[in-house]
């Protein structure tokens, strides 16, 4: 069992491989959208310090545990208690093509058709990956994966995340 943080792009996986990862080790996992946007229409970021005690809860409740997200901005708040982490660094091309795959994600959407309404949104945020320097970049990325002391894996294939996913 670990603490294990899990980041990419969006479309890279996280998600599916968090899931597989929490459910073979039997251990908490959170997926830092739930706790990184205020409930409004459009969508804003929750302020930083109000996501975090909802992280600080999880991290109280759970001693073993899998966090996901896109969101260098607090997943370098929790490197500190991760022992190993996880860079889903899939060319954009690829997580253009799973995010046109994914399966309805109901913890974000209402419904498929509003998932599917997102889609166009969704692929243009993608693609500007590379071109960002923002918390959700490429760069801020690599960042964290170049400053871990612990155990990382880069993964850059959808076939590398599933032999991940299959690992007892």
């Amino acid at each position: 069992m670990s603490k294990t943080l899990i980041f990419g792009n969006s479309g890279a996986g996280k998600s599916t491989l968090a899931k597989a990862m929490s459910e073979y080790q039997g251990v908490g996992h959170l997926d830092l959208d739930t706790v990184a946007w205020l409930p409004s229409s459009p969508p804003e970021r929750m302020p930083i310090n109000e996501s975090m005690e909802k992280i600080t809860s999880f991290l109280n409740k759970n001693t073993h545990w899998v966090i996901e997200g896109c969101y260098a901005d607090l997943i370098s708040q929790v490197t500190p208690h991760a022992d190993k982490i996880v860079f889903l660094n899939l060319p954009t091309s690829v997580c253009v093509d799973n995010a046109k795959a994914r399966p309805w994600e109901p913890h974000k959407y209402e419904s498929k058709e509003a998932q599917d309404a997102n889609l166009d949104m969704l692929l243009d945020w993608i693609k500007d990956y590379d071109n960002r320097t923002d918390t959700f970049s490429r760069v801020s990325h690599q960042r964290l994966f170049d400053n871990f002391d612990g155990e990382n894996i880069m993964v850059t294939t959808n076939e590398e995340s599933k032999a991940l996913q299959e690992r007892p």
